[in-house]
């Protein structure tokens, strides 16, 4: 029998017909004494989950990102589908193009880069990160506080504008349907609402958190967040007041969120990934 890394526990099933295999790869397997084949039951990310994505149009599958790697998860099952390893590597944030052909990640090798995964087919001719649209325009944290958008070509960049309003790191941005508008999230404990044809700031949360993450309700006229409090918190995009509140985790703060494009489930990225249903209030 053979297992991915080292074994971590053994435990025993039921009338001891079978027994499982917990390793520190994140990996559990289960076996029959009869048999003494292994089969892979169930894995999870070995790190913090840093971020966590449905692509567009469609709600069974998602992708997380973390130290390492970056996963596919097939909703239904609750199973990984596909696995991109990157040794030493730790990537920051993760977006699924609209056609679903590639995976773009924001990674970090001593300096945040840009890396782009083609998964099918095509070069990418133009990214938005955490909102990737065909416009051929990239947004990323800059220097940590500010935010830069970028016109970009496949051999060209060109800096377009630079937002400043966060006083701690941003950890997300998120971007709506018609590029009109986006949401950054902060370790100051704000989200800044913005106006993105004139630059300018629409409207800022305030919370007693460090924001980890944001992502839009399907409607975009709420916005989602969570960070270091574990609690996922819905606002009003016109007016920032809070509407609802939910506990996301007992234990450990909230990387990554996103929610299906039919508003019903969200799914939260922790140390293990998590699936929730939305809660009606």
């Amino acid at each position: 029998m053979r297992v991915e890394g080292a074994v971590t526990s053994l435990t025993c099933r039921g009338r001891d017909d079978q027994f499982f295999i917990g390793t520190n790869k994140g990996q559990m397997y289960r076996s029959a004494y009869a048999t003494f084949k292994e089969e892979l039951v169930a894995v999870c990310h070995t790190e913090a989950v840093n971020d966590i994505v449905f692509p567009e149009g469609h709600s069974d599958l998602f992708v997380t990102c973390s130290t390492n790697d970056i996963r596919v998860w097939y909703t239904p099952e609750r199973l990984e589908r596909l696995r991109i390893t990157v040794p030493n590597v730790t990537c920051h944030a993760v977006e699924v193009m609209r056609d679903g052909m590639v995976i773009v990640s924001v990674e970090c090798r001593g300096e945040q880069t840009l890396q782009c995964l083609a998964l099918v087919g095509q070069d990418v001719q133009g990214v938005k990160d955490q909102g990737l649209k065909a416009e051929r325009i990239l947004l990323l944290p800059a220097q940590g506080k500010e935010v830069r958008i970028w016109n970009t070509g496949e051999k060209t960049q060109k800096l377009r504008e630079v937002l400043k309003e966060h006083r701690g790191a941003v950890s997300c941005i998120k971007i709506n349907k018609n590029d009109k508008e986006g949401v950054t999230a902060s370790l100051d404990g704000t989200c800044v609402i913005w106006d993105l044809v004139r630059y300018v700031r629409k409207q800022m949360i305030l919370d007693n958190t460090l924001f980890k993450c944001v992502c839009y309700h399907p409607g975009e006229y709420q916005i989602i967040t969570s960070g270091t409090d574990r609690k996922i918190v819905y606002w009003e995009v016109l007016d920032g007041s809070a509407i609802r509140e939910v506990q996301g985790s007992l234990s450990s703060s909230i990387n990554g969120l996103d929610i299906t494009s039919d508003g019903a489930s969200f799914v939260t990225g922790e140390c293990v990934v998590g699936a929730g249903e939305r809660r009606s209030y």
